[in-house]
This record gives structure tokens, sequence and C-alpha cells, in this order.
């Protein structure tokens, strides 16, 4: 639980910053860059992160990264600060929680869509569509496949989920036969 308050605390820091100077979105892309190459790349996580080699020896790593890829001042002294304060092994969770953010602020939101099948490009642009007039705001759809369904689709913003499959609705009816309801 520390490690998301952690996490929280400088990816809000990241965005008020980012807010100051209209980098916000800049600062998304550079930080989930930078992210998904530490955690594509097992043996620079290792020597950026791990204990037991030398700090100066893993801070001389993260800076020879950070000369290689193109980002700004602000991106490379925020990582910088990240590994002078022991924070550096949290920053995937901090990106996670930074592109979150960013989003909300662009008045984006994030959604998954499970389905039985695969969909056609029109039926999950039409479901994008409507569920960005339900809650007001623009979505990033996540589309996954999931056999187990039996067929339907179900859908998560955030909390709310709504849960159109077949399996939903057979469990739902075996529910009701167990009570004794009418189905």
């Amino acid at each position: 639980m520390k490690n998301l308050t952690v996490a929280r605390r400088y990816a809000k820091a990241l965005l008020i910053i980012g807010k100051e100077d209209g980098q916000a979105e800049t600062y998304k892309e550079e930080l989930n860059t930078f992210a998904g190459l530490i955690a594509k790349e097992r043996e620079l996580e290792q020597a950026i992160t791990n204990p037991l080699y030398n700090v100066s020896d893993r801070k001389k790593v993260l800076q020879a990264i950070i000369d290689r890829v193109e980002i700004s001042k602000v991106m490379k002294s925020f990582l910088l600060l990240l590994f002078d304060k022991g924070r550096i092994s949290f920053l995937s969770a901090i990106n996670e929680f930074y592109q979150k953010l960013a989003d909300e602020l662009k008045g984006v939101a994030r959604a998954s869509l499970v389905s039985a099948t695969e969909l056609p490009s029109e039926s999950i642009e039409k479901i994008r569509t409507t569920l960005s007039k339900k809650i007001g705001k623009d979505i990033i759809l996540e589309v996954e496949h999931d056999p187990n369904l039996i067929g339907g689709v179900v859908s998560r913003i955030g909390d709310l989920v709504l849960d159109g499959s077949i399996r939903t609705q057979l469990l739902n009816m075996r529910e009701s036969l167990k009570r004794g309801e009418r189905v």
C-alpha cells in the first residue's frame, strides 16, 4: 500500500510541473516510453534498481540511458530525483498513475471492453462512443477477448462495470431459479 502512495505522490508532483509548464502530455509520452524501455529490458532494470550493485555505478547506468534517449530536461531531472530518493524501482507504478492523471487532465477516461469473440471495428467504435456519451469524457478503449463469456460484452470504466455477457445472464438466471423466482 505504501508503494502505491509513493507512486501516486511522485506522479502528482510531475503532473503539477506539467500543468505549470504546459508539458503534461510531453511528460506522459516520455515517462511511458522510458518506463516501457526499462520494463522490457530486465538487465537494465536490474542494473539500476538492484541494491547489490554499487549506488554510483547504478546511477552511471541510469545517466547513460538518459543520455541516449531523447527526453526533456524536466524528465531527466525527475528520473535522477527518483534514483536519488531511492524510488526508481517505483517507475512502473509512477508511470501508471501519471498516465491516468494526465488523461483525466485532458478529459479522457480509460475503459476496458471484454468480448467473447472478436468484434468488428464499427461495433467497437459504437461502444466507445456510447460509453463516452454516458460519462461525458473521451474514451480510450482497451479491447480483450474472453471466450468464457460465451457471448456479449463486459465494459469497465474505473469502478463502473457494465456486464452484458451471456455468462452473467445465465448465472443470474440460475440464482433466480435457486430462490424459486420466475425467470
